[in-house]
This record gives C-alpha cells, sequence and structure tokens, in this order.
C-alpha cells in the first residue's frame, strides 16, 4: 500500500483521512487489478485494521486538545481526587499507551496535581480506561477465546485479529482478573420468571482436573510426594495418581411435565410392536450452571439452592434433586434443604442403576447376549413400575439357585446393596406419571463441556487461580449471561477504578 501523509492538517482526522485516500489508490492501482480475492481479502484486513487505528488515536488526540483548550481558558473547575483533597496544579502533556482491538493508541491528557498527592486524571475516567494497558475490547475478546481453546491457541487467535498487542502470560492473568465479578453478578441477576406447573430440577457431580503439585489439596498433595520415589511402569488396580482436585459442578433448571410409561424408557424384549409411539421425555429450559475447583461441594449446593429458590421463593412448585447415590453428597443435599424448609423429590439416577443391573445380568448371561438383553430389561422395567425391592430379592434368589461362583456373585450382591440402600430414591413409577425426568444427563452434559472439553485438554496441568477462572467463565458462557456479565464486570471496574464520593449508597444491579 503507498504511504500516506504524516502531517497532521487543520481537521483533526487529516491522518485517517490520508490513510483511507491512500487505501483506495492502492485498491485502484493497477497491481491490485491482478490480485485474487484472498490477496484482497488481506491487504484489507491489515489495512483496515490500521486505519481503525488511525481513527481511533485521532479522536483520542482531538479530545486531548479539546482538553488541553479547556484548562488553560480556565473552564474547568478543581479537580478533587478520592481521598477528598483538591488537586490545585495542572499539568498537560501526560500520555500512557492503550493496547485495543486495532494495535497500539497512545492517550494523551492532563494531569491534575497536588503537593505530596497521586496525580489525577479527569480523561482516564472519561474514557473508562483500565488498570492496564489493555482494554476491554481486548480484554473480552482475550477472555471469550480462552475459555474457549487453550492459552496459546487464544493467544494466537488475538496476534490474527489485533496485531502482537497481547502476550500469553498476561493473557493468562486477564482472564483470571475477568472472572473475579461472577459470584456478585449471579448475586445480583433476577432468574426468568416460570410458572408453578413446571417441575423445578437441581442436580450436582464432580470431576477431576489435573493439577500442578502446589495446586492439590493438602491431602493430595502429601500422597502424590508419598508415592514420588517410586518408579513403577504402571499403577496397580484402583490406584489412583494423585494428581488430580476434585470440581463439583451443580445445576438448575426448569421443565415441562411429560408423563411415560416403563416402556418409553427400556425398549421391551424382544423389541417395539410399533402400535404405540415412545413418549418423549422432560426437556431441560432455563438450565443455569455453576462449578468451582475452589469451594467444597456444600458451598455449590448451597449456590444451587439459592438459584432454585430464587426461582421459587415462595416454595409452590414441585422440586426434584437427581443424584448418583453418593453419601456425603446426599447428606449435603437433605441439610441445604432441611435449613431452608423445602420439601424435595430425591431421586437417583436411573442410569446409575441399569449399571448396576448389566453388570448383574452379565453375572447370569453371556455379554452381548440375547438372553442378558432380555433379563435386564425386564428387570429394569419392574424397578421402573415401582418395584425394587421386589426385584432385589428376586435377584439374590436367582443366584441362590444358580450356584454362582464367588466372582460372579459379588456382582448381583453388589446391585442388590445398590438397590436395597436406595429404596426411598427409586420411586420412578411416580416420577414417571408426574412426567419428571429420572436421569442427570444435565450435570453429567455440564461437566462434559464445563470441564473435558477444556481442562481436561491433553498435557494440561492447572494452577489453581487460572483453572477456576476459566471454570467460572465457561459456566457463564454456557448459562448465555456472558454480554450482561461482561457490562455488569467493565461497570464493577470502573467503581473500583474510579470510586466516587456517592458510590457507596448504591449498588449495581445485573
Amino acid at each position: 500500500m503507498e504511504p500516506y501523509a504524516a502531517n497532521s492538517a487543520a481537521d483533526p482526522f487529516a491522518r485517517s483521512l490520508s490513510a483511507f485516500e491512500s487505501l483506495t489508490r492502492t485498491l485502484s492501482g493497477p497491481p491490485a487489478a491482478d490480485w485474487t480475492h484472498a490477496e484482497l481479502e488481506e491487504c484489507l484486513e491489515e489495512a483496515g485494521r490500521e486505519l481503525l487505528r488511525q481513527l481511533l488515536q485521532d479522536h483520542l488526540d482531538l479530545r486531548a486538545l479539546r482538553e488541553e483548550s479547556e484548562v488553560r481558558a480556565g473552564a474547568r473547575p478543581a479537580v478533587v481526587g478520592p481521598e477528598g483533597r483538591t488537586r490545585p496544579w495542572r499539568e498537560p502533556g501526560h500520555t500512557r499507551y492503550l493496547a485495543c482491538l486495532f494495535g497500539l493508541v497512545q492517550v494523551r491528557r492532563v494531569a491534575h496535581r497536588g503537593p505530596g498527592l497521586p496525580n489525577v486524571h479527569p480523561a482516564d475516567r472519561q474514557l473508562a480506561l483500565s488498570a492496564g494497558r489493555h482494554s476491554m475490547g481486548l480484554r473480552r475478546l482475550a477472555v471469550t477465546e480462552a475459555v474457549r481453546g487453550s492459552f496459546d491457541q487464544a493467544a494466537e487467535a488475538v496476534e490474527r485479529r489485533c496485531g502482537r498487542v497481547l502476550g500469553k502470560r498476561r493473557l493468562e492473568e486477564l482472564v483470571t482478573a475477568a472472572a473475579v465479578d461472577v459470584a456478585a453478578f449471579y448475586q445480583a441477576r433476577v432468574p426468568v420468571p416460570c410458572s408453578r406447573d413446571m417441575p423445578l430440577v437441581l442436580q450436582a457431580d464432580g470431576k477431576g482436573v489435573v493439577m500442578r503439585p502446589e495446586a492439590l489439596r493438602e491431602a493430595t498433595r502429601k500422597a502424590a510426594e508419598k508415592n514420588a520415589g517410586t518408579h513403577r511402569g504402571r499403577l496397580a488396580p484402583g490406584e489412583k495418581p494423585n494428581r488430580k482436585r476434585m470440581a463439583t459442578v451443580a445445576c438448575v433448571f426448569d421443565t415441562r411435565p411429560a408423563p411415560r410409561r416403563p416402556h418409553d424408557v427400556i425398549h421391551p424384549p424382544g423389541g417395539r410392536s410399533g402400535e404405540r409411539a415412545v413418549r418423549p421425555g422432560p426437556r431441560a429450559e432455563h438450565k443455569w450452571c455453576t462449578a468451582s475447583l475452589v469451594h467444597p461441594p456444600q458451598v455449590l449446593i448451597a449456590n444451587a439452592f439459592a438459584q432454585a429458590e430464587a426461582r421459587d421463593p415462595h416454595h409452590t412448585r414441585t422440586w426434584i434433586v437427581l443424584v448418583d447415590g453418593a453419601r456425603h453428597q446426599l447428606d449435603l443435599i437433605h441439610t441445604e434443604a432441611e435449613r431452608r424448609g423445602i420439601r424435595i423429590h430425591v431421586l437417583l439416577d436411573f442410569v446409575h442403576v441399569s449399571e448396576y443391573l448389566w453388570a448383574a445380568a452379565h453375572a447370569f448371561h453371556l455379554p452381548g447376549s440375547r438372553e442378558a438383553e432380555t433379563w435386564a430389561a425386564g428387570h429394569l422395567t419392574a424397578i421402573l413400575a415401582g418395584h425394587a425391592a421386589r426385584t432385589a430379592d428376586e435377584i439374590v434368589a436367582e443366584a441362590d439357585r444358580a450356584g454362582l461362583s464367588a466372582a460372579r456373585r459379588e456382582a448381583v450382591d453388589a446391585c442388590h446393596r445398590y438397590l436395597t440402600g436406595h429404596l426411598d430414591q427409586l420411586r420412578y413409577d411416580t416420577a414417571l406419571e408426574a412426567g419428571w425426568p429420572i436421569a442427570t444427563g444435565a450435570v453429567e452434559g455440564a461437566c462434559r463441556h464445563l470441564i473435558a472439553d477444556r481442562l481436561d485438554i491433553t498435557g494440561a496441568r492447572w494452577g489453581l487461580a487460572g483453572a477456576e477462572a476459566v471454570l467460572q467463565l465457561r459456566a457463564v458462557v454456557a448459562n448465555g449471561d456472558f454480554d450482561f456479565y461482561w457490562r455488569f464486570h467493565a461497570a464493577r471496574e470502573h467503581q473500583r477504578l474510579y470510586p466516587g464520593p456517592h458510590q457507596q449508597e448504591y449498588e449495581l444491579t445485573a
């Protein structure tokens, strides 16, 4: 592209106009006539970004000229600092750099000074400049790319769009800083109202994340240090490598009742006749997720109950809690429900039940055989019909008659213990008739999306602050709240950097 004139005329945007005219001359010249569309795109991308950067620079220079003119004319009142003391002296020509979406620009402004006092720059407040060099637009782009893929990929994406304005380490710091207002945002945000006829569903689960040694919980770190001196080719069966920290994920959603029959869930032996169509199950609506590596499970469960109670403050809706059978999780759920005075219906994830039944089926029949499928389908249908206790007894009686070996009998006994230990959570007949969900697919999908798809990428080993920030920001994105959150975060950041005299008298709302 031809060079454009660097001298500024009376028009404050003379440099921008010169850059635009230079670009049009390049596009209308003979060399451009032979370019392919890809070469044209490449030229316009680079020159267009420079043109936008120059437009921003010219606008900032114009504002600086106006500010200096007002100061010389004495049109501006005295500036008072955040501690309440006046800055009597004014000194123009103070500059700082700003890395933005278009590249690097320079901000010139007037410093208001006082004896023994830090400088105050009213233009910084008016422009809502960040504490560091990087603009809020660039920070948003960095966060969007970093929660989507690896930090290396995010840094490359930012460089492709904005040029070399951001390093990888600084990008990681920006992501961590961007998550500081997530908790406050959801405390202020009002959930979407919903009909009392729609059940309210809560689910919770956990998933491990590979961490750096210093980011592990104390017990895990000590176990890892204890095994650090042993050198073996592989772990023993059931042995843990002590590399992970458990993250807790919880979700809350509304659902429309969808009554079903047991055969709508389990294929009958021999297949379906086709005389009656399969009724679809309930679907999640307005799903909200939260996740954390820092906070213990009781905090996440309390947050989920708080979100659900915000949707149903008078407890007029049906509350359903789906669990995987972990006793510690069940105790936390019941404790939180009792504390809030909420009646909940606890259901065991039917997928977990089916896994135990299939293990028992393979104790009697060959895996993959038609007999195993028929056996499992019959017993699972009986459980869905509300006969879990009878099914457990029948399985044990059948094992006694068959004289199974100890190894095969263990799968049957495990299934029996699982069913009899959770009989109060196996009321699937009531759930199907009322149209409730009976599986924890929502929270398991959230675990895969929030954790496995990002924190579990090959070779990733996380520090606690970075992993927690990425996890919380991915939850905000998954909830569809990122645009609202970013406006909330930008406003909170402005309050922190430029506190007003009456800031303590009001609170931001999401």
